[in-house]
């Protein structure tokens, strides 16, 4: 492996075969991990959670809120790994930069005019570079969906490479809304633009629109980080967003991301999950794992 970027080729992009797709994930949703080997998945889906607050009514307290809930998630049981992340918009970080010191959780920032993407490139280099000045770890970005849709790939890769470039050592996320993309072949094509361009994960959706995250579209971008990596030697991360909410099913992504990548992903490093909610329903199941017994959800914040 040449352990260099490649040079993309939009005609080259592989056609998807949806039928192959969809028959592949009905095999995985049928499947079910037992015992240690499940308990192992649901530590591991835990530490890879990146609980988020992206409201318009976000405040500073419910932010340092968010913060306290994410350092104290593991508090449930000795043993539990932390959270990955926090993620908040960009007027927010330095709060979620303070409120998370001393830990090793990351604070992680959407931008680029989140989360329709409707702005001038200026503004969006802005944001990012509001984000990065307040300690940012991760930039989460939208890729300009309409200007795809015209098809000006160019505009859409070299407006991600700009913003790589802005993040200087943040790790840079990019959102392709796959809700908006329509197909499978589109996802793929754009999954391309994103790696080719500098993402360090691609990420399916805002949350703020229906469908954001599913299995299929997470197995067809999985797919083009496998041939990046195979083409490159260069590894890519993958995190799908948005309608994650239970133990189950996050289960059912971490056995795809093994059977399509590898252990190698299987780390926060190279995998996430963008949920809040499924956060609690992970504890619940570790503790009925331990004990038997499920907790009630009044146990667990909300927030």
């Amino acid at each position: 492996m040449s352990n260099k970027k490649a040079i993309l080729d939009y005609n080259a992009t592989p056609v998807i075969d949806q039928v192959g797709v969809l028959d592949r994930i009905d095999r995985i949703s049928s499947r079910s991990l037992k015992k240690d080997a499940k308990m192992h998945g649901l530590k591991l889906a835990l530490s890879m959670i990146d609980l988020t607050t992206l409201e318009g009514a976000d405040t500073t307290k419910k932010v340092v809120q968010l913060c306290n809930k994410a350092m104290h998630l593991h508090d449930a049981m000795p043993g539990l790994p932390t959270v990955a992340a926090v993620c908040v918009y960009p007027n927010f970080v330095e709060t979620a930069k303070k409120a998370l010191k001393g830990t090793k959780i990351n604070v992680a920032s959407v931008a680029t005019a989140f989360p329709a993407g409707q702005s001038s490139r200026e503004v969006k280099l802005l944001d990012t570079k509001l984000a990065v000045d307040g300690g940012a770890d991760e930039v989460d970005m939208v890729i300009s969906r309409g200007r795809f849709h015209e098809g000006d790939y160019n505009f859409v890769f070299d407006e991600i490479a700009a913003i790589k470039e802005a993040c200087g050592k943040a790790r840079l996320k990019v959102i392709l809304e796959t809700g908006e993309l329509g197909t499978f072949d589109k996802v793929r094509r754009a999954s391309d633009i994103a790696i080719y361009a500098g993402a360090d994960f691609i990420k399916t959706s805002t949350g703020k629109i229906s469908p954001a995250a599913t299995l299929p579209v997470t197995s067809v971008m999985l797919e083009a980080i496998k041939d990046y990596f195979y083409k490159t030697g260069i590894q890519v991360g993958m995190k799908p967003a948005g309608g994650i909410s239970n133990a189950k099913l996050a289960l059912q992504y971490l056995l795809l991301v093994k059977e399509t990548l590898g252990d190698a992903w299987l780390t926060n490093e190279w995998f996430r999950f963008g949920a809040s909610s499924l956060a609690n329903d992970v504890l619940m199941q570790i503790v009925k794992q331990t004990t038997g017994i499920y907790q009630s959800k009044d146990y667990f914040s909300k927030d």
